[in-house]
């Protein structure tokens, strides 16, 4: 549950950050924040997936290092999937006015 919550976050942040940065490919604070919150989640599942890891199987039961590469992963994975679709949803948009 952890790393869904991580994913999510940095998702979201990400997301909201590729609107800003790449105006282009803005979709609002709301589109961006749902893309790159849907990005970051989809993105954090598949790495763990092709790297095997898990979250927090630590005796203490929680693991920073791990919690802030799902955070970082899921940023990342945020802003790639907000501007993908903003520069797509923007063109498309534009090539119909």
């Amino acid at each position: 549950m952890e790393a869904i919550l991580a994913q999510l976050i940095g998702g979201a942040a990400g997301g909201a950050a590729g609107g800003k940065v790449l105006k282009d490919s803005d979709l609002g604070n709301i589109g961006n924040l749902i893309a790159g919150a849907i990005g970051g989640v989809g993105g954090g599942q598949l790495l763990g997936a092709l790297l095997g890891g898990t979250m927090g199987d630590t005796a203490a039961g929680f693991d920073i290092a791990t919690f802030a590469g799902q955070l970082v992963g899921g940023g990342v994975a945020g802003a790639i999937v907000q501007v993908v679709v903003g520069l797509i949803k923007n063109k498309l948009l534009a090539a119909h006015t």
